[in-house]
């Protein structure tokens, strides 16, 4: 989705069920941690701002965004949540090391959302610069994070 003309941050809190009693696991990539943990915080305050109990949102870090394919598969397995978030951030490089990282992760979230009765959600920022990292996890353009936590909503009240 084009963030030019759209505020990431802007949700009706009408249109999203209540997460009282959902459980939601975020893994978070600990590389590029400035923009990963503006992610973080930004789907963290819409699932509490939908009600969700704060024991209830699990938060687990791997290394890097390549990882998030793993522990977003380990927390599957463990059969405890309604929907898991995938939060990382690949910043184009001089190399092609950006365009392997940026398909496997999207193939493997992929995956995971064939193989997995739950959804997991994409969010992992794939920016041509840090600028537009940070714009989009909590600055110019709002928190990719807040729609990623909206999308977990949305799908996990399909999925019911």
């Amino acid at each position: 989705m084009a963030t030019a003309n759209k505020n990431l941050s802007e949700y009706n809190k009408a249109d999203l069920i209540d997460a009282k009693d959902l459980k939601i696991g975020l893994v978070v990539s600990e590389w590029n941690d400035k923009v990963t943990n503006g992610l973080f915080q930004g789907a963290y305050d819409v699932l509490i701002d939908c009600g969700a109990k704060p024991e209830n949102i699990v938060r687990w870090n791997v290394p890097g965004s390549f990882e998030l394919i793993f522990g977003s598969k380990k927390m599957h397995q463990l059969e405890q949540f309604d929907a898991v978030i995938a939060i990382g951030c690949v910043i184009q490089g001089e190399t092609k090391h950006f365009d392997f990282v940026c398909e496997g992760v999207t193939q493997g979230i992929k995956d995971l959302n064939l193989i997995y009765d739950v959804p997991t959600i994409f969010c992992v920022l794939t920016d041509n610069n840090e600028q537009q990292s940070i714009d989009r996890s909590g600055g110019i353009h709002g928190n990719k994070g807040t729609e990623a936590a909206v999308a977990a909503l949305k799908m996990i009240a399909l999925n019911k």
